[in-house]
This record gives structure tokens, C-alpha cells and sequence, in this order.
């Protein structure tokens, strides 16, 4: 079969590209592109679409891409074909294309095996071509492995949901038995956080939007309480939080909804000494209670997806049974509904782009 690909490699491909921010995606016919050194082609199975695609769709970060730009950093795949220089992968090897497609690899942070906060890194789908196409380019030292018991529709939330929340957890700090409240349980990337966080033996209190959604986080994803915060004010979510964690609060917090009330929550729910970890990015600033940082030694800190080891821990784990992703697969041309479903709280777990059958 691997023998195969490199004669069937065809010379253009189907793409949806943003042109103009803002604007709806086009899906057209671009150019198959080529591997240089270090790279390798893409055959893309399927690919997830984060709500960070929207971002770059709108153009509404303070950073913004050089358009036009193919979004997805979620390409789970088969490699069909390899540039100059690449050793370590073979054609027919199934591998994942995410978020961090590249860094510098000199800096003390990534010499540290902190190469997402590299200051000279490229995003996969921001910076460069992504994965809502047939083929994608991907650096051949930055690609996850995906073994192979796992779908590549089952992959494809792992290679960003998956490993984003799987390092936020880690960066929690909290230990087996612990207490952890997700903040946005239920959806894309809260549900395999959630079981990523009984994986690592960690008590989840889940706090999501509606009485609707307890039964999914207490039957389907395992978690240890529920918290909605349907007409609740701030306080109230807190209180409602600390009383489900023995009555003292969380170890660590993990925030995944995208409003800046969310942040203060995620900071006063916690017990001393606990950790609260940030992920979502929306726009605007946030209090903190200086007494309660102070006297209860909390720690707030962000975390940007995960390294090159976390996204391979990630994806060892989801092997191992022990991380089912909740899927709803889509067709490359439905990527604007897509978008605009997202948009309106109407996707449950993660869309996926079936851009080819599996092989």
C-alpha cells in the first residue's frame, strides 16, 4: 500500500481557504504543495475544527495571519510523501499535524522542552497551511504519532482538544484523588479533559450551562459532580463549586469558557495552595482577589497547548482506552455551517472533516 502513494500523489487539490477576514471560507482547487527538507506530505484523513479556526476565519487576535491562509490544525493522516533530509518517517506512517508546526529549536525554552512558548514558532493553519485540505505539510519532527487501534476521525481532537487539556491538567499540579473543575465540561475540548482527568486518577467537578448537559458529564464522561451555572451569578458558581469539592474548593481549575468572568471564578473556587490554569482567549481583563491570592497562595498561570511529549503522551492514552472523543464528522464543503453551528452552541463534543476514507 505505502508503495503506492507517491505515484498517486495527484498535482491539485480541494481546499477551504480564508481570503478575506471575516468573510465566509472558500473551498476552491489550490496546488498540491511540495515537501522541502525536514518535511514531509500530508495525506489528511480527517481534521478537527477547533473554535480557534474562527479566529483566524475573523482576524480578531492582535496577531493576525498573511491571507490567503488554510486553516485546521487538527489533520490526522498518512504520510505519502517525504522532502530531503527526513529519517525518522516513513511513507504509510500515520501521523497527526497540529497546532505548533515549527520552532526555532535554540532557544532556552525549547532547549528546555518548551518549545510552545518559543518566540520564533509557526502555527500550524495561522502562520502556515493547514488541514481543511486533501494534503497538508507538516515538519517531520513535530508531528504526533497516532498508534495504530485509534480512528483518525477518533486522532483528530486529540492533536489540539486533547493535548491542550492534557497539559493544562498537568500544569494544575493537582494528584491523584484531587479535586479539578472544568470550567466548559461539555464541550469540544472540556469533554476529553474530562476524561483525560479521570485518566491521571483526578476528581472532576464539572460546570457547564444547563441542568441538560449533567447526565453527559456524570454518565458518559465519568465525572464526579456537576455544577450548572444556569442563572447563577459568579458567587453563586463558586459557592455551588466548593461545595461539590468537599466543601473547600478545587486543587485546580481549568478554564476553557471564553469570558473573562470565567477567569475570576476559576480563581476564587479554589481551595489554598490550588491552581487555577487558563486556556480560552477572549478579549478584555480580569480581577483577582489580591487577599485571597495572597493568604490562600494561589497560582494563576496560562498554558498554551503542549509539547512534542505531551501530545505522544496524549495519544498513548487515548490507545489505551481510556479516551473516547464525542465526534460529529462533516464534509469539507459544510465548514461555513460548521462555523456558523459553533457560533451558536450547536455542536456537541468536536466536528470533524472526513476529507477522505480511511485507508
Amino acid at each position: 500500500m505505502a508503495a503506492g502513494y507517491p505515484s498517486s500523489i495527484p498535482t491539485t487539490m480541494k481546499a477551504a481557504v480564508v481570503e478575506e477576514f471575516g468573510k465566509p471560507l472558500v473551498v476552491k482547487t489550490v496546488p498540491v504543495p511540495e515537501p522541502g527538507h525536514g518535511q514531509v506530505l500530508v495525506k489528511v484523513i480527517a481534521s478537527g475544527v477547533c473554535h480557534t479556526d474562527l479566529h483566524v476565519r475573523d482576524g480578531d487576535w492582535h496577531v493576525k495571519p498573511k491571507l490567503p491562509i488554510i486553516p485546521g490544525h487538527e489533520g490526522a493522516g498518512i504520510v505519502v510523501k517525504l522532502g530531503p533530509g527526513v529519517t525518522t518517517l516513513k511513507i504509510g506512517d500515520r501521523v497527526g499535524h497540529a497546532w505548533l508546526h515549527d520552532s526555532c529549536g535554540g532557544c532556552d525554552y525549547c532547549l528546555a522542552g518548551w518549545e510552545t512558548v518559543c518566540g520564533n514558532q509557526h502555527q500550524t493553519g495561522f502562520l502556515a497551511n493547514g488541514c481543511f485540505a486533501e494534503y497538508t505539510i507538516a515538519e517531520a519532527s513535530y508531528v504526533g504519532r497516532i498508534p495504530s487501534n485509534v480512528s483518525f476521525s477518533q486522532s483528530a481532537p486529540i492533536l489540539c482538544a486533547g493535548v491542550t487539556t492534557y497539559k493544562a491538567l498537568k500544569e494544575t499540579e493537582a494528584k491523584p484523588g484531587q479535586w479539578v473543575a472544568i470550567i466548559g465540561a461539555c464541550g469540544g475540548l472540556g469533554h476529553v479533559g474530562c476524561q483525560y482527568a479521570k485518566a491521571m486518577g483526578l476528581k472532576v467537578c464539572a460546570v457547564d450551562f444547563g441542568a441538560d448537559k449533567k447526565t453527559y458529564a456524570i454518565d458518559t464522561l465519568k465525572c464526579d459532580a456537576y455544577v450548572d451555572i444556569k442563572d447563577k451569578k459568579g458567587e453563586e458558581i463558586v459557592a455551588a463549586v466548593k461545595e461539590a469539592c468537599d466543601g473547600q474548593g478545587a486543587h485546580g481549575s481549568v478554564i476553557l469558557a471564553p469570558v473573562p468572568a470565567a477567569f475570576r471564578q476559576g480563581v476564587d473556587m479554589l481551595r489554598p495552595m490550588g491552581t487555577a490554569v487558563g486556556i480560552s482567549l477572549p478579549p478584555g481583563d480580569f480581577p483577582v482577589d489580591i487577599f485571597s491570592l495572597i493568604l490562600h497562595r494561589k497560582t494563576v498561570r496560562g498554558s498554551i497547548v503542549g509539547t512534542r511529549k505531551d501530545l505522544n503522551e496524549c495519544l498513548s492514552i487515548c490507545a489505551d482506552g481510556k479516551v473516547a472523543c464525542t465526534v460529529e464528522e462533516r464534509k469539507l464543503e459544510d465548514i461555513n455551517q460548521i462555523f456558523d453551528d459553533m457560533v451558536h452552541g450547536k455542536i456537541k463534543g468536536r466536528c470533524v472533516l472526513r476529507i477522505a476514507p480511511d485507508e
